[in-house]
């Protein structure tokens, strides 16, 4: 249906911190376009102010039109919840196109939805593989690549993944696009600010949240282990605490007064960039994080066997340490000394929300 702001109406679903710095950037060329009504679905997926209505204020998002706050639910509870309430929204809504990003259960929820009642789909950030199917991010881009009319890939990879998978002769268009995130990293690069806690002058930035890591007890102390280890004889290790693992940590005891790992409150998206940018190395386990320590030119060790990001593993920029403590630290040994050259053009030329635009409109 036709609104009367302008010739389309999306509904944008977002719910985790990653989708919020993509949706920033589409958000913008929306309103540079003028064409488009947006509005915007915060599923609730991550509940922590620090981590969700931080983002909206700092980065000029619009406020959600919605927010349905569904959190804290094991996968199948949440992904059901949220299709329950984004179903109900769009038949109040009636957008012509539904546009979800990344991996979340936030993305499988608003693209069954709109598969369900016929709507349009798009996908920001399709055709992603980590090859690893225990991860729910793995099941949830599969399934939403499947059942989107138009993909948005960030690199010829992604693209050809989807070859692979035969998408040549599904009724889908697959569109390289570049990253949105580079389109961001460069926007709000000016803006970086140091975060209020008291912060080493040279250290390691770490981000740990994945379930694979968090929810195995083994893994987890090995993880932590080898932080402890590179803040102790390396160099100093700064993580901004995650609720998930902080959770985690809780519960098996972890003395974080005695601990040599510096912790910190998690920060929100222009101290995340001060961090990376004054950083000398990033560890971490987060898809995002590790494209942003290359937009950043940051040397970065990889805390998974795998990753969606193939091309910085061959490109020398990553390097997949897996979670045993004598890979970690070898890996931040070797990268420490690692010279690279950062003037590859991997994720486009920081265009790519206004290409998003100009392929929803045409």
């Amino acid at each position: 249906m036709k609104n009367r702001v302008g010739n389309m109406k999306c509904l944008t679903i977002i719910g985790a911190r990653p989708q919020f710095v993509k949706a920033a950037v589409v958000s913008r060329a929306f309103a540079r376009d003028g064409r488009v009504e947006e509005v915007i679905v915060h599923t609730g997926q991550h509940y922590d102010g620090n981590m969700s209505d931080i983002f909206f204020e700092e980065m000029s998002i619009p406020k959600p039109k919605y927010n349905l706050g569904v959190c804290g639910l094991p996968h199948g509870a949440m992904t059901g919840r949220m299709m329950e309430q984004i179903e109900s929204v769009m038949l109040d809504e009636r957008p012509e196109m539904v546009l979800v990003y990344g991996d979340t259960d936030s993305t499988l929820a608003g693209a069954l939805a709109a598969r369900k009642l016929n709507l349009r789909l798009a996908h920001v950030e399709a055709g992603l593989r980590s090859f690893n199917m225990r991860m729910p991010e793995e099941v949830n881009r599969i399934l939403t690549d499947r059942i989107s009319d138009i993909l948005f890939c960030p690199t010829q990879t992604a693209i050809n993944n989807l070859k692979r998978e035969g998408f040549d002769h599904i009724d889908a268009t697959v569109v390289r696009t570049g990253d949105v995130m580079y389109d961001a990293a460069r926007f709000y690069a000016a803006s970086a600010c140091r975060p209020k806690a008291e912060l080493p002058e040279k250290f390691v930035l770490c981000t740990l949240h994945r379930a694979e890591n968090t929810d195995d007890p083994a893994i987890l102390k090995s993880i932590v282990s080898a932080l402890e280890t590179v803040a102790r004889e390396i160099t100093a290790v700064v993580l901004p605490l995650h609720p998930r693992t902080k959770g985690k940590l809780d519960a098996l005891g972890y003395d974080f007064s005695s601990s040599p790992i510096r912790f910190i409150e998690p920060v929100g998206y222009f101290e995340m960039i001060w961090l990376l940018q004054n950083c000398s190395l990033v560890m971490t386990d987060s898809g995002g994080v590790q494209k942003e320590a290359f937009f950043f030119q940051r040397p970065c060790v990889t805390l998974r066997n795998e990753t969606e990001w193939v091309e910085l593993v061959e490109g020398g920029y990553n390097r997949l340490a897996g979670t045993s403590e004598t890979s970690i630290l070898t890996s931040v040994q070797e990268m420490m000394v690692s010279s690279l050259d950062y003037s590859v053009p991997l994720y486009g030329d920081g265009a790519a929300g206004d290409f998003i635009v100009s392929e929803l409109m045409r």
